[in-house]
C-alpha cells in the first residue's frame, strides 16, 4: 500500500451531541461530527472543505446556522479553532444564497463596511481592501454598483466581504446555484483558493449541487433522518454518511470528475436521498 501523502492533526470544529427542538418539533437530533486540520506531505497549505449535503427540508439550515452561532441548539455544543472555543457570532463568515449587498453603495464601499469592524487603521483597511479586489478579481469593478454585476461577481463580493471581517471559517450558502457551468469552474476555483491561503482555514459548503461540491471537497456530510424497524422516520436529522474523500482517493485532482470511482460516489449519495 502506497504512503499516505497527507496527514490530519488538531480538531478545528467539532459539533457535539447537538440537538434542536423548535415549537416540540425535533429538527436535529444528536448530531456528531468533527473537522481536523489537514496537512499535505508535499509541504502545500491545505485547509479543509467540507460539503454539506442532504435532502430539501431535512434540517440543513438549521445546522448552518447553528455552526454560524446565529442560534444556540437545545443541547449540545459547537466549538472551532484549535481551542475549541464555543462558537459565537461573527467568527464565521457566512455567505447566503441572495447576496445581501448594500444596493446603494459600490463595491469599494460594501467592502469597506465590512473591513471597518476588524481594521481600525484606515491605510491598513484599504490595503486589504485592495488585496481582497484582486484576489476576488474584483480590481475593474471596484466602482460599480451591486445592480451592475453579475451574479458571479455579487458572490464573489459576498465572499470578500466575509474574508475582511472574520478568520478562518467560511459557511457558504448554496454557492453554485444559478450559475453557467463556466461561473461554476471559477467559483470551484476561488474556494479552492481561499482555503488554501491558511492551513486551518474550513469552508463548508451546503449545497444541491452534489457533483460540483464533491469535486472540490475533502469531506462530504450527509444529513438525513434514520427510520425504525417499522420503517417510520425517527424524528431529528443527524449526519447519516460522513464521507473521507482524502482516505478514498478522491480529494484534490483536478480531473476527478472523470474518474469513475467519483462517478460511482456521486450515484451512491444520490441514490441515498430516497430513505433521508
Amino acid at each position: 500500500m502506497s504512503e499516505k501523502t497527507y496527514y490530519k492533526t488538531n480538531t478545528i470544529l467539532k459539533v457535539e451531541d447537538v440537538s434542536l427542538n423548535l415549537g416540540g418539533n425535533q429538527i436535529l437530533r444528536d448530531v456528531n461530527v468533527e473537522v481536523k486540520d489537514i496537512w499535505r506531505n508535499n509541504g502545500q497549505t491545505q485547509g479543509q472543505i467540507v460539503g454539506f449535503l442532504g435532502p430539501s427540508g431535512v434540517g440543513k439550515t438549521k445546522f448552518f446556522e447553528i455552526l454560524a452561532g446565529l442560534i444556540k441548539p437545545t443541547t449540545g455544543a459547537v466549538r472551532i479553532n484549535t481551542t475549541l472555543d464555543p462558537v459565537v457570532v461573527g467568527n464565521v463568515g457566512v455567505v447566503q444564497q441572495n447576496y445581501p449587498l448594500f444596493q446603494h453603495r459600490t463595491v469599494w464601499g460594501n467592502l469597506e463596511v465590512a473591513a471597518e469592524k476588524n481594521i481600525k487603521d484606515a491605510a491598513e483597511r484599504k490595503n486589504r481592501i485592495n488585496e481582497m479586489l484582486e484576489r476576488c478579481n474584483l480590481q475593474n469593478h471596484y466602482n460599480y454598483y451591486p445592480a451592475q454585476l453579475s451574479g458571479g461577481q455579487k458572490q464573489r463580493v459576498a465572499i470578500a466581504q466575509q474574508l475582511l471581517c472574520t478568520d478562518r471559517f467560511l459557511l457558504l450558502d448554496e454557492p453554485f446555484s444559478g450559475l453557467d457551468i463556466n461561473m461554476i469552474d471559477e467559483i470551484s476555483e476561488m474556494i479552492v483558493e481561499i482555503s488554501n491561503r491558511h492551513q486551518e482555514n474550513t469552508v463548508i459548503i451546503v449545497s444541491h449541487d452534489i457533483v460540483s461540491t464533491a469535486a472540490i471537497a475533502d469531506t462530504l456530510w450527509v444529513m438525513g433522518r434514520e427510520r425504525d424497524a417499522q420503517n417510520k422516520i425517527i424524528p431529528g436529522a443527524k449526519i447519516r454518511y460522513n464521507y473521507d474523500l482524502c482516505e478514498m482517493g478522491l480529494a484534490w485532482q483536478s480531473d476527478i470528475k472523470k474518474q469513475p470511482e467519483f462517478t460511482n460516489l456521486i450515484n451512491e449519495i444520490r441514490d441515498s436521498f430516497a430513505s433521508l
